[in-house]
């Protein structure tokens, strides 16, 4: 009997010097609310403990809102530093086949995309040698050809960069990847007063990887570092 009231004493005096102990305990806390209804009866309306169980729910969703919030900023940081090596990877070749050929060598694996290509439009239709060379990774086409490529029918002005989701790519970009493609980023190119623009396209298998609801800032901004080193070898 004495060793029960002595671990009774010591008990309560943990808990008179470390309230917080219960407090912060969410389990023991949802205990005592319990054993305090079952007190004061059924038919007493305990506006204090309703009061307690909004707050949890508010703070539950709270704390779920906070997770994701977190959650997105990694996955933002991750998205950021991956489209900066990419345009560090980029940016190393000191001439224009190797910068081309990188594109859908280190700088898509990097970006973990399926295939990278660049269409240009073109007025004049006969390819010279570079561009039959590189015909897995370039494409020429008639002016105008961009924007019915992104947006058939509309006479809107074309965003600089439309995520979509595809049943296959375009066999005459994509060539043998064509039919694995399922998503794509089109990344609308300006080479300056003058130029007949591009496109700069990236391919994923996964469905998922480019959708219209995803923010489109970081491949807008690796599109206008690509477009001004594009620049340098189109002059």
């Amino acid at each position: 009997m004495n060793n029960s009231r002595r671990i009774e004493e010591s008990l309560r005096e943990t808990i008179i010097s470390r309230p917080d102990m219960i407090l912060d305990d969410k389990d023991l806390m949802n205990a005592l609310i319990a054993a305090n209804e079952r007190s004061v009866g059924g038919n007493i309306v305990d506006l204090r403990g309703i009061a307690m169980e909004r707050l949890e729910a508010r703070l539950d969703r709270l704390e779920d809102t906070h997770r994701s919030v977190i959650a997105a900023a990694y996955e933002n940081l991750a998205g950021t530093n991956q489209v900066h090596r990419a345009i560090l990877r980029m940016l190393d070749p000191v001439s224009f086949e190797p910068f081309l050929r990188d594109l859908d060598g280190a700088v898509a694996e990097i970006l973990n995309v399926g295939a990278i290509r660049l269409v240009l439009e073109t007025a004049q239709p006969e390819a010279d040698e570079t561009v039959e060379r590189l015909a897995h990774i370039l494409s020429t086409a008639e002016p105008g050809f961009i924007d019915r490529y992104i947006a058939p029918g509309s006479d809107a002005p074309q965003r600089a960069v439309t995520l979509r989701q595809v049943d296959h790519g375009a066999t005459f970009i994509y060539g043998d990847k064509a039919d694995r493609i399922r998503s794509e980023a089109c990344l609308r190119l300006d080479f300056g007063a003058g130029r007949l623009p591009g496109m700069l396209l990236m391919g994923a298998e996964d469905a998922h990887q480019f959708t219209p609801q995803q923010g489109t800032d970081l491949l807008a901004f690796f599109g206008g570092v690509f477009e001004r080193s594009m620049r340098r070898w189109l002059s």
